[in-house]
């Protein structure tokens, strides 16, 4: 479906784009030191990460001058969910399928299509995306394609693997375990494979929304250890029960709109693996209730499947809220120690201070979905958190195709993925007898590629899915 809003070109968009708002850019008090590579043949110089960031990310100090017809949070949000960006960076992928030790799938999309035009120790982005999306979202292409464009032509000349989460944008559900917001071991066994592939490759994360929330957690798990050198998250949920409790009781628009349109699109990817879900014991009697609910929310999904099933800790969940707090990512952040950016759109100041403070006076942030933002960094120095005005659930759009965020986010991945040192990092990969991947450190994963996948067409998704969440 196309949004049409009566806009005669982008140009006259342009013209009539709003003032704009310089976003809030937080550091901690004490930055972490960063080292860059030597110019030269001189010695490594180590800058903080704040002085970095203003000196080589420029553009986030830039002002978000979205367009005039799409002045709030939910205009960017529906145009993110409604508009027809099939034209618009267009992405096509190398899918290897890897099964893993309990019988699951992933589908890892590569970026580009031609690996050999690219060196094999280019840096690699890691992407999670969103709740039900895939390599086929067009935030992530709007990022994606001009990162894997040559340098030639303008762009990084990098890498990109997109993780599909199991039954996304096409992956077969081979195994009853379905994905969670915090399913950090399908990523870690990703990244095995990905680093057994390009051993000598920085790898940087990119996550949005929920697979924000799963790249946050394995940063915080990982720690010092973590695969990935560097990361940014979009749209970042953070608080999952407070996020969850606002829409569902305090937000009529946010229950009826956004909750139901995040369960329509779950019980979409359920019914087409409902012989999965419905064979195994396990999860039978939980998807069958599921399966035959009108218009579930994503809460009624979430309580009566996602944190009933499972019989490893810390499944079964009693209720929702036990799973959602579990889950979240807001409380583990302080374990970050790798450099990480993180963009919300936590509108204005006014509000925030509002609604942070008088909390029985609604008064919402600006993205419709995550109402409750991490607006403190803490004594974390690692992270760099921004705030933007408007902008909505990953939208940030300043024209019908120009989003705000990929220029910063292509400025963080040039910085991390090349100009700062690469410290070598110690691998303990080995493959078994059976062929699959392992880590010693993770002895209960492990992963193997197997048949299937092939070129995957980014542009235009099979599914009937709403984009964009």
């Amino acid at each position: 479906m196309v949004l049409s809003l009566g806009v005669a070109s982008v140009a006259k968009s342009r013209r009539r784009q709003s003032p704009g708002k310089s976003p809030e850019i937080r550091f901690a008090p004490e930055p972490a030191s960063i080292f860059l590579q030597p110019q030269n043949g001189g010695v490594n110089k180590s800058v903080s990460l704040q002085e970095l960031v203003e000196s080589r990310c420029q553009s986030l100090s830039s002002k978000f001058r979205p367009s005039w017809w799409l002045f709030n949070g939910h205009l960017q949000t529906l145009y993110s969910v409604l508009g027809d960006f099939s034209k618009t960076d267009q992405m096509w992928y190398d899918r290897r399928l890897l099964r893993l030790l309990d019988g699951g799938t992933l589908g890892l999309d590569f970026a580009p299509l031609d690996a050999s035009t690219v060196r094999d120790d280019a840096p690699i982005i890691v992407v999670q995306h969103g709740l039900t999306g895939g390599s086929h979202e067009p935030y992530i292409r709007a990022v994606l394609a001009p990162a894997c464009s040559p340098v030639e032509q303008g762009g990084l000349g990098y890498r990109a693997v997109v993780v599909n989460f199991r039954g996304c944008s096409g992956v077969p559900i081979t195994s009853p375990k379905f994905y969670t917001a915090a399913q950090t071991d399908d990523l870690r066994q990703a990244l095995m494979y990905i680093s057994k592939l390009y051993p000598h490759a920085p790898l940087l994360g990119l996550g949005f929304s929920i697979g924000g929330n799963v790249l946050t957690r394995y940063l915080a798990e990982e720690g010092a250890d973590s695969l990935l050198r560097s990361a940014c998250i979009l749209g970042c949920p953070w608080d999952l029960k407070a996020n969850n409790d606002y829409l569902l009781y305090n937000n009529t628009l946010g229950k009826r709109l956004y909750l139901r349109g995040m369960g329509e699109n779950v019980i979409t990817i359920m019914k087409q693996h409902r012989q999965v879900f419905l064979a195994d014991p396990r999860t039978a009697k939980a998807a069958h209730t599921v399966l035959h609910m009108k218009r579930p929310t994503l809460t009624d999904i979430d309580h009566l499947f996602t944190a009933s099933v499972g019989t490893t800790a810390p499944f079964p969940f009693e209720d929702v809220h036990k799973y959602y707090i579990w889950a979240s990512s807001h409380k583990v952040a302080e374990q970050i120690r790798v450099p990480c950016l993180t963009i919300n759109a936590a509108g204005t100041a006014l509000f925030r201070l509002l609604f942070f403070h008088a909390p029985g006076l609604i008064v919402p942030v600006d993205d419709p979905v995550v109402q409750r933002v991490q607006t403190s960094v803490g004594q974390n120095g690692y992270i760099v958190s921004v705030l933007t005005a408007t902008g909505g659930h990953l939208g940030w759009f300043e024209s019908k195709r120009k989003r705000w965020t990929t220029k910063p986010l292509l400025e963080w991945m040039q910085l991390f993925g090349t100009d700062v040192v690469r410290n070598p990092i110690e691998l303990s990969l080995s493959i078994d007898e059976d062929g699959y991947i392992r880590d010693s450190r993770w002895p209960n994963l492990g992963c193997k590629e197997v048949a299937g996948g092939g070129r995957i067409d980014g542009n235009r998704p099979k599914s009937q899915l709403f984009q964009g969440l």
